[in-house]
């Protein structure tokens, strides 16, 4: 399943749509603007809400979380004594984790779980600033949890390099 999210420069929380390869809005990542930590929706084409994303207020690392009706699904955080830079866990909660590593800041990064390719999130093969594509590999994945691993990286990413 080939995925185009167009992020958006400017404007008022962060909200940008998901495409399929066709152009067809998939999905809406609804940022909520004005709040003490960065807050998302990941919502249907039909504006049910999938996954809530929020950051963890208090942590000792970076945290964000990702839910599903209210209840905790994943905790994405920088993987601690990673020799590369950007490297990140994702822990479901029963205990399962994924790697996401790759170049984060340039969308060029991978989602993993025990070494088999989940994800790949890329930028390279688009001439459309700003957008890019994520590439689920996995017939049975859950859509809405990878892209919101995705959305969690990115924003853990351009926070620690001041890009917020």
């Amino acid at each position: 399943m080939r995925l185009l999210v167009r992020e958006r420069l400017f404007g008022i929380g962060d909200d940008y749509w998901i495409e399929d390869a066709d152009g067809h809005k998939l999905f809406l990542v609804d940022g909520k603007a004005m709040r003490i930590r960065d807050t998302f929706e990941l919502k249907d084409a039909d504006g049910r809400v999938l996954v809530e994303i929020r950051q963890k207020l208090i942590s000792l690392r970076d945290t964000m979380l990702i839910e599903r009706n209210g209840e905790e699904l994943a905790k994405v955080r920088k993987k601690r004594l990673s020799l590369l830079r950007n490297h990140y866990r994702v822990t479901l909660v029963d205990g399962t984790e994924l790697d996401v590593s790759g170049k984060i800041l340039d969308r060029e990064f991978a989602v993993d779980y025990d070494g088999e390719l989940l994800a790949q999130i890329s930028r390279r093969r688009l001439s459309v600033r700003d957008t890019y594509g994520v590439d689920i590999v996995r017939e049975d994945a859950d859509v809405p949890l990878l892209i919101a691993v995705a959305v969690c990286v990115i924003a853990l990413g351009d926070k620690e390099h001041g890009d917020d």
